[in-house]
């Protein structure tokens, strides 16, 4: 037998659902009909509430019982008990059904779409029990994560070569601009080659171990690092430089006049970067991480 500590009461959540449905429903009778209670049932828990708390909930000398000072100020305590409980027994019931106690999610920083935000917030709806975990790495970083399975999956631009451990399911495309500040030397020029560009500082994702990404070679003599591309859109917006940015971070900015889309000749559309999926071949898959799977490949749709 548990000792309890000294002044400290003892309830049921019986007796708390049937405070806050009182409370709810303003009366013991209404409380009683909706559920299926004698109304001398509820008249009872109360009564016993109140002992074992030593503080009256309602006052009882009007028609209707309606909450005392300290009752208002226990719903709300009340109410969190219930929920909580009601989520302890969600994520029992989820883990009996073997769902994952964790998943760790690895994502290219480019790829955090509004899309891609509604799946993680549906795969946290429906997982109670799963501890998501999310992590931005650069893409060159990301098949490392995953090989030393600090990572169950990876959301990636494409990297030209993986290793036998990693499966890769290809997802589709995404737009990229070229673009510098208004207030840059390239943003005044109508038509831009890439000699134009050379003399310009350029911008760029780098790895921790100094990969670049795939599809993004340097062409400016004189560069600037820096590993996701929420730091490369600031410090292009500080005219530090040109950059390529996802269209769907860079639309907003150009709309505001933040940015400017350069006109670069041998950009005849914006040009796209192939994005995939990245997986370790072993381990076991639980339902969270199946989800996820499906889910993404519903990305670019």
């Amino acid at each position: 037998m548990i000792d309890q500590p000294a002044g400290a009461t003892m309830y049921s959540l019986e007796q708390l659902k049937i405070f806050t449905e009182v409370a709810a429903t303003g009366s013991f009778s209404a409380c009683a009909r909706k559920l299926s209670k004698a109304q001398s049932a509820i008249s009872q828990a109360i009564a016993g509430l109140e002992i074992d708390i030593d503080t009256p909930l309602f006052d009882r000398s009007a028609r209707k019982p309606t909450l005392t000072p300290a009752g208002e100020k226990l719903l709300g305590y009340a109410q969190a008990v219930l929920k909580q409980s009601q989520e302890f027994g969600n994520a029992a019931s989820a883990l009996a059904r073997e769902q994952e106690a964790q998943l760790s999610v690895v994502i290219d920083s480019g790829l955090m779409t509004s899309k891609l935000l509604d799946i993680i917030s549906e795969l946290n709806r429906r997982f109670i029990a799963t501890e998501i975990n999310i992590h931005t790495l650069a893409s060159p970083d990301i098949i490392d994560h995953i090989t030393a399975g600090a990572a169950d999956i990876g959301l990636m631009f494409c990297d030209a070569e993986f290793a036998s451990s990693i499966d890769i399911c290809y997802l589709g495309d995404t737009l990229f601009y070229a673009v510098a500040a208004p207030g840059h030397p390239l943003s005044a020029m109508t038509s831009i080659n890439s000699g134009d560009l050379m003399p310009y500082q350029q911008l760029l994702i780098h790895s921790s171990r100094g990969e670049y990404l795939a599809h993004f070679s340097p062409i400016a003599t004189k560069r600037l690092h820096c590993d996701n591309f929420d730091s490369l859109q600031q410090l292009t917006r500080l005219g530090l430089g040109w950059s390529y940015l996802p269209c769907h971070m860079a639309d907003e900015d150009i709309a505001n006049g933040k940015l400017c889309q350069l006109p670069v000749s041998f950009d005849y559309k914006p040009w796209r970067a192939p994005v995939e999926r990245v997986r370790a071949n072993h381990g076991t898959v639980g339902p969270a991480l199946s989800w996820l799977d499906s889910a993404l490949k519903t990305l670019f749709d």
